[in-house]
């Protein structure tokens, strides 16, 4: 008589904790996946968000409260997720020279893994609904004054007032979002355009960090 198999286990439930945390994800993945479509985010109801991921309604509002909490988690890991990232570029052990270079490809990378959420960011920026706008503005000016405090520390443009280097930060955050619409444009596998469009950013970049050494004479030192 040929042995038993050992009967096969059912793999162990996940806890309801990582149950939770995977339905709030699915959630937030299936508002992007519409919006991949050509949808606008105004344009979503809970309803058809829950059916995306899945789920249904009333699950929905163990996480959201209404589809403008989504959009604002969706707005929030975006810019926490690149900040990150962008400050572990400026960390890097590389030449001053390159370290545009460097937090430039990281940005372009992350866009282009990303793309759905940079289209929700570039869509919702300037229409859609007023919180998420107001979010975004919000994230816009968190990001440019934690690059104006990195300049600070790592002693950069030490001539210019904090209300100036802001500025200047803030002309380099409007330039990234700009270049991130450009990325979303590009056509599939058109390496060449990208390398270029990649080069004009990074000039780009360099224009305006040249611009902050002479701001003070070009505005005047008060």
């Amino acid at each position: 008589m040929p042995p038993r198999k050992a009967a096969s286990k059912d793999p162990e439930p996940l806890p309801r904790s990582a149950r939770k945390d995977l339905t709030r994800a699915r959630l937030l993945q299936a508002a992007l996946t519409l919006m991949g479509e050509g949808r606008s985010f105004t344009s979503l109801g809970l309803r058809e968000i829950a059916r995306e991921a899945g789920v249904v309604p009333n699950a929905f509002y163990r996480h959201f409260r209404n589809t403008d909490e989504l959009g604002l988690v969706l707005v929030e890991e975006v810019g926490i997720t690149l900040r990150r990232l962008l400050r572990e570029a400026r960390k890097m052990d590389v030449a001053p020279s390159d370290m545009l270079r460097r937090s430039v490809s990281v940005y372009l990378e992350y866009v282009k893994l990303n793309r759905l959420q940079f289209l929700f960011i570039s869509s919702e920026r300037s229409g859609g609904s007023r919180i998420l706008r107001l979010a975004i503005r919000n994230d816009v000016t968190h990001f440019t004054n934690e690059m104006a405090q990195d300049f600070r520390m790592r002693g950069l443009y030490a001539h210019l007032p904090t209300a100036r280097l802001q500025m200047v930060c803030g002309m380099i955050v409007m330039t990234m979002l700009a270049a991130a619409t450009d990325v979303l444009d590009l056509p599939p596998d058109q390496t060449l355009l990208e390398a270029e469009m990649s080069e004009n950013f990074v000039q780009q970049l360099k224009i305006i960090l040249f611009g902050a050494t002479r701001l003070n004479d070009a505005l005047g030192s008060s």
